[in-house]
C-alpha cells in the first residue's frame, strides 16, 4: 500500500514561527495564523456577500486561507521587509512558493492532486477574485497580532501596526473598511470587556 506523506507534513505548519524579525512577547505559527486568515477572509466575504449585494462562496475562502502559507512549510516564513524589499526578490521568491507548492503536490496520491493544486495553487477567476479578500485577511491577521502585542506592552509592533492599516486602506476594499469599523475594535478589549457584550 502506498502511503501519503502530505498531510503529516502539513501537521509541520505548528513549526514555523512567524515575525522573525520582531521581538514578540508571544510566539506565532502559521498553523494559528492559517486558522485566524480563515476565519477572517469567511468573515470578510460574508460583509461583500450581506451588506454589498455579493455572491461569492465564502467557504472556499476560508478553504483557500486555511491552505494559504502552506508551501511555508518547505520555505519557513519569509519576512514581508525581505520579501518585499524590489521586484526581483518578490518574483523569485514567487518562483520558489510555487515550487514548494508542487513539492507538496507530489505527496499527495495522484486521485487527490487536481482538487489540491485549486487549491495550493488556485487559478479560477472566481479563486482569483477571493484571493483578495485572503490577502486582506492575511493582512488583518498581521495587524491583530500587532495590536496583541501593543497590548502587551510591546512597543516593537508600533511602526507595524501603522503601516498594515495603511496597506489595508490602500487596498480600497469596502469591506475592509467595515471590518475596520465594526469588528477590529474588540481586539483592543480585555476578556472581561469582551464578554460584557
Amino acid at each position: 500500500m502506498n502511503r501519503s506523506h502530505f498531510y503529516a507534513m502539513l501537521s509541520r505548519m505548528k513549526y514555523i514561527n512567524r515575525w522573525g524579525l520582531m521581538n514578540n512577547t508571544r510566539y506565532e505559527n502559521i498553523s494559528e495564523h492559517s486558522q485566524q486568515v480563515a476565519v477572517l477572509a469567511h468573515c470578510l466575504v460574508l460583509i461583500h456577500n450581506k451588506r454589498f449585494g455579493g455572491a461569492l462562496d465564502a467557504d472556499r475562502a476560508a478553504l483557500l486561507a486555511v491552505f494559504h502559507d502552506a508551501s511555508e512549510i518547505i520555505t519557513g516564513d519569509m519576512p514581508t521587509p525581505i520579501k518585499y524589499a524590489n521586484p526581483d526578490i518578490r518574483d523569485v521568491y514567487k518562483q520558489i512558493e510555487d515550487s514548494a507548492a508542487d513539492s507538496l503536490l507530489r505527496l499527495l496520491p495522484d486521485d487527490f492532486k487536481d482538487e489540491y493544486r485549486e487549491i495550493l495553487k488556485p487559478s479560477s477567476d472566481k479563486d482569483r477574485e477571493l484571493a483578495i479578500y485572503v490577502k486582506a485577511a492575511d493582512r488583518f491577521s498581521a495587524l491583530i497580532k500587532c495590536i496583541e502585542e501593543l497590548r502587551m506592552g510591546n512597543g516593537e509592533f508600533e511602526e507595524a501596526r501603522r503601516t498594515i492599516e495603511r496597506s489595508i486602506h490602500e487596498m480600497h476594499l469596502p469591506e475592509a473598511e467595515v471590518f475596520f469599523e465594526e469588528f477590529l475594535p474588540p481586539f483592543e478589549l480585555s476578556l472581561d470587556e469582551i464578554k460584557k457584550n
